[in-house]
């Protein structure tokens, strides 16, 4: 079974949570290509698909957004997951429930599921705008991410895809 596992990223941390899945589903025994949204033309030959994307205010990357909107009906059409990068801080900021408004791309993809990871903060890499909202949130620059809790999403998944032994009907005596 071959896996795409495709992300949106601004500043590499979200390529870096892709290619920890990327690795972890290959471990199980699965094909995966891990490739940003802006390289991929045509999903038809993958059989399911993990996408993901950096979060900037609470939406996802224009790019990953417009992929979506290009190959809805393919993604609802295969098991499909979906993950967000974005939260960072002590405590994570802003808190799970309100990092990520993706409630359209969850219902046009008909996701599984969708998990929200902490990110990485670079102050040196931020534009005016992100250096705003970092000082509001007051948040410190750090790797806030978690590849333990990336790679077991990754091994669920992975388990979601393994073939279900197929079950002989049972007979009444």
């Amino acid at each position: 079974m071959t896996v795409l596992v495709a992300y949106a990223t601004k500043h590499g941390s979200t390529e870096q949570i892709a290619a920890t899945i990327g690795r972890e589903l290959r471990l199980r025994g699965l094909e995966a290509d891990v490739l940003s949204v802006e390289e991929i033309e045509d999903v038809a030959r993958y059989h399911a698909i993990v996408l993901g994307s950096a979060v900037y205010v609470g939406h996802w990357l224009s790019n990953a957004r417009t992929f979506v909107k290009q190959h809805a009906d393919e993604l609802a059409d295969r098991p499909t997951w979906l993950f967000s990068s974005g939260p960072v801080g002590h405590p994570l900021r802003p808190a799970d429930e309100d990092a990520v408004r993706i409630d359209e791309i969850v219902e046009v993809t008909a996701a599984r599921e969708h998990r929200v990871f902490p990110g990485k903060l670079d102050k040196s890499r931020l534009n005016d705008c992100e250096w705003a909202v970092v000082f509001a949130l007051r948040v410190k620059e750090g790797d806030y991410r978690n590849g333990g809790e990336v790679s077991a999403w990754a091994r669920e998944i992975a388990a979601a895809l393994e073939p279900q032994p197929s079950r002989s009907p049972s007979s009444s005596a």
